[in-house]
């Protein structure tokens, strides 16, 4: 929060970011403040010396105006003071959510391997799109539980759903090392495995944002390197050990590995507040969705996971594995100081201009090379400045809730996506790639173009403004 930020609902101005102030109630509460908070994020606009400035938070002003002893029973507890960006049990949250993040985020990163590996052993007899589907599904169900799993943090904690997507995630993974069927495929490493990298995935984001507001997407940018990381290691174990002692042996040798980085997470993540059971509201998911600002980000993202996983499944994976992990760190940082959609517009941007003008035309392996370098770097900022954005844009006891709204519909970009590539592509040895790079291009510029447009909503045409 900078100190001119203006609460429009009290008018009262926040002097000093690290001033105690007390987390607002429940949504639930009372329907005065529950329809004056339904638009608080649209309309957050502050002006410091002629240049317009969004807030960094739009759930962490305002709270002078709050009265601490309006808790009901059943619903959460206001924490006493705000996000402390900094302290050793914050930062070993990061910490527990680059191990899961690299477990999550970064299996799903493998998809490229076990597409080309299937192609030629257990669903050989298949087509390109439909082996597809079960890679899609795991980016799928990965998003798609964001709303499920923002109830459950927001009642309870990260503790027992991260617990539970250890479970699910390490069982569908050596499940799918004993399958040889598409239907077990499917199941264990589409739906089962994914089913727990959604909450492993969802409460480690979560978690993050309750301690961290300045620092925020610093604080993630780290958090999601993890996925980087995943990505670059995976892929080249799983192919070595394809190679080595098979696929069964392979499955499980990463499900250990996995299990391991998930015992770090399950004693190190933690949440800033106070969880306690409350009321199921229908509303609270579907509110946001009346926002423009949350509509236009989260149309960006939907557009731009249309065609972001594209160059991680069809490009070769030695390709795939070069210079990733800076870009989810540096620009994260840099996205604290000029503006997180600024950044995020500047990214996707340049995320499409690279397909057009390197992937379209390259040929052998050098070009693949370079431009996965580049992509990585600014797809890498785009997966880690997502849930910082809507995050800026939603008040911090209604994290879990939005957030998971927001996945939930970007979910099914991820689910089409690629199997749309398949059907571009049916044969990726010896098919052309023209469709599949068009159609890459125009969903990532869309992408842009509604970032672009929620800037806008909030600030005004200044081009400099920082949001």
């Amino acid at each position: 929060m900078q100190p001119n930020d203006v609460n429009p609902i009290s008018d009262t101005i926040e002097t000093d970011a690290k001033e105690p102030f007390h987390e607002p109630v429940s949504a639930s509460s009372t329907s005065e403040e529950a329809e004056a908070n339904k638009h608080q994020p649209l309309n957050r606009q502050c002006s410091l010396g002629g240049k317009h400035e969004a807030s960094g938070d739009a759930g962490d002003a305002g709270h002078a105006s709050e009265k601490p002893g309006a808790i009901s029973q059943g619903q959460q507890e206001p924490a006493i003071d705000g996000p402390p960006d900094s302290g050793l049990t914050a930062w070993m949250t990061v910490v527990g959510g680059f191990c899961s993040m690299f477990v999550s985020f970064g299996w799903t990163n493998c998809m490229g391997i076990f597409i080309d590996y299937y192609q030629t052993h257990q669903l050989s007899n298949l087509s390109t799109s439909s082996i597809t589907w079960v890679t899609s599904l795991m980016t799928f169900m990965m998003f798609f539980g964001g709303p499920f799993v923002g109830i459950l943090f927001d009642n309870y904690g990260p503790r027992y759903i991260i617990l539970g997507g250890t479970i699910l995630h390490v069982l569908g993974i050596m499940m799918t090392s004993i399958s040889t069927e598409y239907y077990q495929i499917l199941l264990a490493q589409g739906i089962c495995s994914p089913i727990g990298t959604s909450a492993l995935f969802h409460a480690s984001i979560n978690s993050i944002s309750t301690w961290f507001r300045q620092r925020r997407a610093l604080a993630l940018g780290i958090a999601t390197s993890g996925a980087s990381l995943g990505g670059v290691i995976l892929p080249i174990m799983l192919t070595r050990l394809f190679n080595l002692l098979g696929f069964g042996w392979a499955m499980r040798i990463c499900g250990f590995l996995i299990l391991f980085l998930l015992i770090i997470t399950n004693f190190t993540m933690k949440s800033r507040l106070v969880h306690r059971r409350k009321q199921f509201r229908l509303m609270d998911f579907i509110r946001p969705v009346g926002e423009l600002p949350f509509i236009l980000t989260t149309a960006g993202t939907f557009c731009f996971f249309w065609g972001m996983f594209l160059p991680f499944s069809f490009i070769p994976s030695q390709a795939e594995r070069y210079g990733i992990t800076p870009g989810r760190i540096i620009p994260t940082y840099l996205a604290d100081l000029f503006g997180r959609f600024n950044l995020m517009i500047l990214m996707t941007l340049l995320s499409g201009i690279l397909v057009v003008a390197l992937w379209l035309p390259s040929h052998g392996n050098a070009p693949a090379i370079v431009f996965s370098a580049l992509y990585g770097f600014s797809s890498g900022t785009v997966v880690s400045l997502a849930p910082a954005l809507v995050a800026q844009i939603s008040e911090i006891r209604e994290i879990g809730v939005r957030s998971g709204t927001y996945f939930f519909i970007v979910s099914f970009a991820a689910l089409t996506g690629t199997p749309i590539a398949g059907a571009l592509l049916p044969d990726p040895l010896h098919g052309s790639y023209t469709k599949l790079f068009i159609f890459c291009a125009v969903v990532m510029f869309a992408g842009c173009g509604f970032y672009s447009l929620a800037k806008v909503r909030m600030m005004g045409w200044g081009v400099w403004s920082k949001v």
